[in-house]
């Protein structure tokens, strides 16, 4: 989608017009005889968020209504909802342009609306032989935004799109190697230092975990370490993203059941979206230090595949009794977070991951399962923004007694607990590689695939996390602000 600003009149724009209409102020301008504002005010009498389209053949005309007075963050999420119906609209009309204009609303607003096209709009059809139609072109009424203004969110939501192409894309054309080679010429592209490490060196490091999970796969694993240091950076220490990079998940000699394996090509959303935060970052220049650790495989049963009962010594000398091989993902993280932890020192280390059904089950696809230790500053405001964005937080406790679900006989802990608080006892696994340092884990398994569409969301990747992260990381200097005195 090309994105282009303008300058638009409603009572004499030729093509394709989406008019956002909160209040009665509008009305003044509405393109509209007084028989079609009369017919308006009824439908929006009826249905605040109702959409009423008029024929200006060749070309629409769309009233999108929306309730001005509801809370930000509700307001704009419905109109995120909206755009992504008049994406339907003009998909079936098989209309490529459209332009964005209304009256008594906000930037905000428009942005809002703006980027529920964007995501709405994106398909996976890379495999198909007839593509759909897409949005060629929006313009945006330059009242509302500037081309300075419009560029960095048209970064970030570029960033959402590959994020959604990685994710999607299956591990036969997408494995640990060629994922990590893609990375490499991202970073190239963005300014980003960027180290592979590839099986040799994995070994060498003594990454237990990591080795482990990939003895069952031909393809080899690979470690990525991606880092965005700006210049006068408002942390001193680094921020830490970590990502969870299964390429593709069987469960292993636990083998998954019935149809549990079909989506499993998803399994390294984790890895794709901190990726792109950090991408995302580094491309619209955001004063903060951040370094992503990536940790990549596939968990497969063939070959000398790693089994229950074994006993894997991790990177940080920590024993771990394998109770369960599909509990692979908190395996190569844990080697992934003590090695952020022992070579980078950050001031606050946050997780991303694919990692238990249990997240599904107990918040659905409404959020994310979210957990902290050591890092209550900083997950109030992660909290608040994502409020702010509707990629929003459901936070679980992280009581001590959760510690000795996980407890092993054979080794120092073991990397499943019993089927009860199976959300908590992996982000308990995971915290005890953090050690001492600010730690937020963030369960996406709910939100980062969906097998049918939902909302804005086609079916598949949905890029979920990436405006909450990255929302984050422009408040971050909120974290590093002296107290008043």
């Amino acid at each position: 989608m090309k994105f282009e600003i303008g300058q638009i009149n409603p009572k004499d724009h030729e093509g394709n017009l989406v008019f956002l209409y909160g209040t009665v102020v509008a009305d003044r301008s509405l393109p509209l005889s007084k028989k079609e504002l009369d017919y308006l005010k009824t439908c929006r009498v009826d249905e605040p968020d109702t959409i009423v389209v008029f024929d200006r053949l060749p070309y629409k005309l769309f009233i999108v209504n929306f309730d001005s007075e509801l809370d930000a963050d509700q307001c704009q999420e419905r109109l995120r909802r909206s755009a992504a119906k008049v994406v339907d609209m003009l998909r079936n009309a098989k209309q490529t342009q459209v332009s964005l204009t209304g009256e008594g609303v906000i930037p905000e607003e428009v942005v809002a609306f703006a980027e529920g096209l964007f995501l709405a709009d994106y398909t996976f059809d890379r495999y198909k032989s007839e593509k759909p139609v897409h949005i060629e072109q929006l313009t945006i009424d330059q009242s509302f935004l500037s081309p300075d203004e419009l560029k960095p969110l048209v970064t970030l939501w570029d960033c959402i799109r590959q994020c959604r192409e990685w994710v999607n894309t299956p591990v036969s054309d997408l494995n640990a190697e060629s994922f990590a080679a893609q990375l490499q010429q991202r970073a190239a592209e963005t300014g980003v230092d960027c180290t592979v490490f590839d099986k040799k060196q994995i070994e060498s490091l003594r990454m237990g975990g990591l080795v482990a999970v990939n003895k069952g796969s031909v393809d080899e694993p690979r470690f990525v370490v991606l880092e965005y240091n700006p210049g006068q950076a408002v942390n001193s220490k680094p921020l830490a993203l970590v990502g969870k990079g299964i390429m593709y998940d069987t469960g292993g000699l636990n083998i998954k059941p019935d149809n549990y394996m079909q989506e499993m090509k998803s399994d390294m959303a984790g890895a794709a979206t901190m990726a792109s935060v950090l991408f995302a970052a580094a491309a619209n220049r955001l004063p903060v230090h951040i370094v992503a650790f990536l940790p990549l495989t596939d968990n497969r049963p063939g070959f000398n595949a790693y089994a229950a009962d074994d006993v894997i010594r991790m990177y940080d000398g920590t024993t771990v009794e394998v109770v369960n091989t599909d509990a692979e993902g908190r395996i190569i993280l844990a080697d992934a977070i003590a090695y952020a932890v022992g070579n980078y020192d950050p001031e606050l280390v946050i997780d991303a991951a694919t990692l238990t059904g249990a997240a599904v089950r107990a918040i659905g696809t409404y959020g994310i399962a979210a957990m902290q230790q050591n890092a209550e500053n900083a997950f109030n405001l992660l909290r608040i923004v994502g409020k702010k964005v509707y990629e929003r937080l459901a936070e679980f406790p992280f009581w001590s007694e959760y510690d000795e679900l996980i407890k092993s006989e054979v080794a120092d802990i073991k990397n499943c607990g019993i089927p009860q608080a199976g959300t908590i006892t992996a982000g308990k696994f995971l915290a005890h590689f953090a050690r001492k340092t600010p730690y937020i884990h963030l369960d996406i398994a709910g939100v980062a695939y969906f097998t049918k569409k939902q909302e804005y969301f086609a079916c598949g990747a949905s890029g979920y996390g990436i405006r909450l992260l990255y929302a984050f990381i422009q408040t971050y200097d909120l974290l590093n602000k002296p107290a008043d005195k």
